[in-house]
């Protein structure tokens, strides 16, 4: 796949060549013969590929040159699309179109990347974040992006899907860009857009299943285990017969995105879903190959999982026995968050209580770090006290925890004002990676619900039933349906509120917050190890203490109490200079002005109040 010294470039499917020739191969091990079908307007032109080694099929033709659309005839019955299609522009189940990349004429030349401890991460998904639901309005939002202080893009997967109103988790045609987004050339012109910005681009894809509708590849090859199951479908063979070249398929699609696309960031969704028992982990093949690749571009490219194992070895450097991966989406201190300031105690909210949760995912990263878990009924996850706290990405809201209740309900319409803003500074104040989920930062009330545009009727009903049985440990009985277009329209981010109270008042704390968070450099001067959490249950208040690398000490007081009350300052020193309080009339409090005089002793606390300081 990678050879040294040179950049990756994709072998498998429609290659166009120097000579203005295309060559197609495919893997097709379950065929006897294939042969490409070039569609030529009301006409078709049928040529059969050469069989290779290993169940690969190969052809080379002048009359195929970029924009042709073509097909793969399997034993002379099966008309289907590309496994390596660049481009669907009549969907999943219509033909592939051939795509010269090197048409695309790049501006990014100069683009370096961002160090792995500046990320802070906006998570979006494209057919919601604006209005038109397409790459090209994403761009229109980016110097606004870059105004709040995001440092790095990331959107929900693009890889081709049924219709048009999907998440993205249904995907099918892995190497292909969503044609109703703009396809592969909006793709592009979105993360140049976003590096000439000087915004980072991760894109969120899915190596633990395909969807159910147009999913095509069985009809090739072995690409599927019956020997493990996933909670979404059939799992992918990564440790079977055949297992290298479906590895392939894989690995070098994470490579496709990072160099023919230029994104910087892979996020790898649900890799409890992963089921590779050989000697080599597709994880850390994946990591190794996609960091090789880092080297021979010059620029540093990113893989961060998503994990529901709380597994540290995804994590830890292979020195240290572990994959090397650069970080993981750690869910214990959203959960922990989240049940101090909803009081949820349902489904796995129930394993999650009181503030010594919350300090301990401050502290140490996991809170379920290889204690009991009622809600697994078993112990869960191991240790990760001693790993540096750019190894997590954390955030408060993201895809999933709004978009897997019920109704998606965000925080702008469960909670206060002032324990949204509380929550923020928990958030970007932290040891953390953060990320923000579209609209938190101006608290958008426009819910974020679960939509699918599947063709078949079957599969539907299948959605809404499975749909149903997950909220059973929540209590949810009714929830929106998934097919119905107003439940994707309703999902749209309202762009006017920014503009109107209270809203404009959370948009000026994250913009600050993400101010102050650069000149406190969190992750540059600030380390995991030197910080220290205290807090009173009683009392509902909790203190964070960071010492800097110059010994300088940086300190957050949180209350918990919807009341004003007085506390004794808990920072090692009884002296402290406030630089930020969330209850700022700027950030529509009723605070006229900072009290810059050097507390002593004690210290006032309003209602679901932060305040941030130098401690002295």
């Amino acid at each position: 796949m990678l050879t040294k010294g040179k950049t990756w470039k994709l072998e498998l499917g429609a290659h166009v060549l120097a000579s203005e020739r295309t060559r197609f191969r495919v893997w097709a091990p379950r065929c006897q013969h294939v042969d490409l079908k070039i569609l030529c307007g009301p006409s078709a032109k049928m040529i059969p590929m050469q069989r290779e080694k290993d169940g690969y099929y190969f052809v080379e033709t002048g009359e195929a040159p970029a924009g042709t659309r073509y097909l793969y005839i399997l034993d002379h019955e099966k008309e289907r699309p590309d496994p390596i299609s660049r481009y669907q522009p009549e969907t999943v189940h219509g033909p592939s179109q051939v795509m010269d990349p090197n048409r695309y004429g790049w501006h990014d030349s100069k683009w370096k990347g961002i160090p792995h401890k500046e990320l802070v991460f906006y998570e979006l998904h494209v057919g919601t974040f604006t209005r038109e639901g397409t790459f090209e309005a994403v761009i229109s939002k980016l110097p606004y992006l870059k105004k709040l202080g995001v440092t790095c893009v990331e959107i929900m997967p693009v890889a081709q899907f049924p219709g048009k109103r999907n998440w993205g988790y249904d995907g099918v045609g892995l190497y292909a860009v969503q044609n109703s987004y703009g396809g592969p050339d909006g793709l592009k012109k979105l993360v140049d857009a976003c590096h000439c910005q000087g915004l980072a681009f991760c894109l969120d894809v899915v190596y633990n299943h395909l969807g159910p509708e147009g999913n095509y590849l069985r009809d090739f090859g072995p690409y599927f285990s019956e020997r493990y199951k996933t909670p979404w479908g059939e799992a992918i063979n990564y440790d079977g017969e055949a297992s290298e070249h479906v590895r392939r398929y894989i690995v070098e699609n994470a490579l496709y995105w990072v160099s023919e696309f230029h994104v910087d960031a892979l996020r790898l969704d649900a890799i409890h879903g992963i089921y590779d028992f050989g000697t080599r982990h597709i994880l850390e093949e994946i990591g190794d190959c996609v960091h090789e690749e880092a080297q021979r571009l010059g620029r540093p490219l990113y893989i961060i999982p998503e994990s529901d194992l709380n597994e540290s070895r995804i994590i830890r450097s292979k020195a240290g026995g572990g994959f090397g991966l650069d970080a993981q989406w750690s869910d214990d201190f959203h959960h922990s968050v989240h049940t101090i300031l909803t009081g949820e105690e349902m489904g796995y909210y129930r394993d999650f209580s009181g503030l010594a949760d919350l300090a301990k995912s401050i502290e140490e990263g996991f809170v379920y770090d290889g204690r009991y878990s009622n809600f697994r009924g078993k112990p869960h996850g191991d240790s990760t006290k001693d790993l540096a706290g750019e190894k997590f990405v954390v955030c408060i809201q993201n895809h999933d925890q709004v978009g897997n209740r019920a109704w998606g309900d965000r925080f702008g319409t469960l909670l206060s004002l002032e324990a949204q803003k509380l929550a923020g500074v928990m958030l970007l104040m932290s040891p953390y990676l953060p990320l923000i989920w579209m609209g938190q930062e101006y608290g958008e009330k426009a819910p974020f619900q679960y939509f699918v545009d599947h063709g078949d009727p079957g599969l539907v009903e299948a959605v809404r039933k499975g749909r149903k049985a997950e909220f059973v440990s929540f209590g949810w009985n009714e929830i929106p349906d998934p097919k119905d277009p107003s439940t994707f329209e309703r999902s749209r981010l309202d762009w006017k509120k920014i503009r109107k109270k209270p809203h404009v008042f959370h948009w000026r704390l994250y913009r600050d917050l993400l101010c102050l968070r650069k000149s406190w450099g969190m992750l540059e001067e600030i380390k995991k190890e030197k910080t220290k959490v205290r807090f009173s249950e009683k009392e509902k208040w909790l203190s964070v203490e960071y010492t800097t690398s110059h010994g300088a000490r940086k300190g957050i007081l949180y209350s918990f109490l919807d009341l004003e009350r007085t506390i004794p300052l808990p920072f090692s020193k009884n002296r402290f200079v406030e630089i930020l309080n969330t209850e700022a009339k700027k950030y529509g409090g009723s605070v006229s002005r900072l009290r810059n005089k050097v507390h002593r002793k004690q210290i006032l606390l309003r209602h679901f109040q932060a305040i941030a300081g130098q401690i002295r």
